[in-house]
């Protein structure tokens, strides 16, 4: 993959512009349970993590799924989904281990991010600077790990996993 949707979770603000701009422009509603992002708020202290699809290079969605439904686009390396195969089992909902697999009930559809063929809505409206579309060799993982870090010692601290969303 050349380019990754990056997420810096110590950056984002929980103003959720992502999810209402994401959810226009994939369903022309702003409603934000149609979001390809969505953002979980961490209840201990004002922590807030943007989950997207991460397209996966060994996706388990895709090995989940009993019709072959979902496929790798070789031109942004994404996890696309054929909507003529699908048949709305959910099983790729069920082995997407971030969660970022939503399901649209007045459609009967599953939902994931496709990245807005290559130019990211919810990166262009955010204006912390909690998400970007980089190239994957620019990525740091050292300001990730500490973001987790601090989402442990709020485990720790509660017994718990305080996640709401």
């Amino acid at each position: 993959m050349d380019k990754m949707l990056h997420i810096d979770p110590q950056r984002c603000t929980g103003c959720m512009e992502c999810e209402i701009v994401c959810a226009v422009r994939c369903g022309a509603s702003a409603n934000p349970s149609l979001s390809r992002i969505r953002i979980f708020q961490w209840n201990r202290k004002p922590f807030f993590v943007p989950i997207a699809c991460r397209q996966c290079e060994d996706a388990p969605c895709m090995a989940a799924c009993p019709r072959d439904a979902l496929y790798r686009d070789n031109f942004l390396d994404r996890v696309m989904v054929d909507y003529g195969r699908c048949i709305s089992c959910r099983m790729c909902m069920a082995a997407c281990p971030f969660g970022a697999i939503g399901f649209d009930p007045l459609r009967q559809k599953i939902f994931k991010c496709d990245l807005c063929g290559g130019d990211p809505q919810c990166v262009r409206f955010c204006y912390p600077g909690a998400l970007a579309y980089v190239p994957v060799e620019s990525v740091q993982y050292g300001h990730i790990r500490h973001a987790a870090r601090r989402i442990r010692i709020g485990v720790k601290e509660n017994g718990s996993w305080p996640i709401s969303g």
